[in-house]
């Protein structure tokens, strides 16, 4: 196995103060209502039994939900890439940046959660409203079937599938690491990102 040679100083480098730009005025927001909608579909749609989410980027390190448990698992059909253009967030419109999403091919390794014992649709809500803000984003949220050691299982995963605008797919390993060693956004780097990640 290749050992990474990012390190938490070179990290530190890539970081710089910047302002949060705001949502672009050109992507439509969601409101409570499309949240309490689109929560309540998906969990119509869900299996009977546990709320499991599926983990293959900052999830792993930052999920901001509770769970009860986590196992490895696969999604075959999919991969990590770095393919979602960001100008806020890990990025500005000065230096833009790239974060994960899964594209069709292959194959992801990941972790699932499972949630604890309550209201489907509040629970999805919730990671609803943490993970996308626009009606855009909407298609890019889907039940995915995930291999583990004790079988397979449906899980919820985001910014599965993405295409379109705001879209940069089946980008050189080169130019990738380009751009996360220079963006940076409000929230932090794209070293920072990547380092947490890989």
């Amino acid at each position: 196995m290749r050992l990474m040679s990012l390190t938490p100083e070179l990290v530190a480098l890539c970081h710089r103060e910047e302002a949060d730009p705001g949502p672009d005025p050109s992507w439509t927001d969601m409101n409570d209502e499309d949240f309490r909608t689109l929560a309540l579909r998906l969990s119509n749609e869900a299996d009977e039994g546990p709320l499991w989410v599926f983990a293959y980027g900052s999830l792993i390190w930052k999920p901001e939900f509770e769970s009860v448990e986590q196992q490895l698992a696969t999604a075959f059909g999919w991969h990590r890439s770095f393919c979602l253009d960001m100008v806020r967030w890990r990025g500005s419109a000065e230096q833009p940046g790239l974060m994960m999403a899964l594209e069709r091919g292959g194959r992801c390794n990941g972790v699932i959660y499972r949630l604890p014992e309550g209201e489907k649709p509040a629970q999805i809500e919730r990671l609803l409203r943490r993970e996308i803000s626009d009606h855009e984003s909407i298609e890019t949220v889907r039940w995915l079937p995930v291999h583990t050691p004790q079988g397979k299982l449906r899980a919820l995963g985001f910014w599965v599938g993405v295409k379109g605008r705001g879209t940069s797919l089946n980008q050189p390993l080169d130019r990738v690491a380009s751009v996360l060693a220079r963006a940076c956004g409000h929230i932090g780097s794209g070293a920072e990102y990547l380092y947490n990640t890989v």
